[in-house]
């Protein structure tokens, strides 16, 4: 089942700040409309990290947008969300 119906919102720090502390769940960070990455945790403080460059294979890939969820299911939900997208920069190496 993917990310629940929402319009994704541009990977910039405004939109990202605009949300609230606190609200666990997944999320997804796109590149041209592909999620190229499926995490979970606090979103705002993930998403934050993420812009500001904690992966490097995340920031080569170069995310555009993202999605995300709030939900109590974090390791399931993050864990049912790779296996449907099979995101890039979730595969493990070697």
């Amino acid at each position: 089942m993917p990310f629940p119906a929402q319009t994704p919102r541009a990977f910039i720090k405004a939109n990202i700040e605009a949300l609230n502390l606190n609200q666990y769940g997944c999320y997804g960070l796109l590149r041209n409309g592909i999620v190229i990455y499926v995490g979970k945790g606090d979103i705002r403080t993930r998403l934050l990290a993420h812009l500001n460059g904690d992966n490097p294979r995340i920031s080569r890939q170069a995310p555009d947008q993202w999605v995300g969820e709030v939900t109590a299911n974090m390791d399931s939900r993050e864990r049912q969300l790779i296996l449907e997208f099979n995101p890039v920069c979730n595969q493990r190496v070697g």
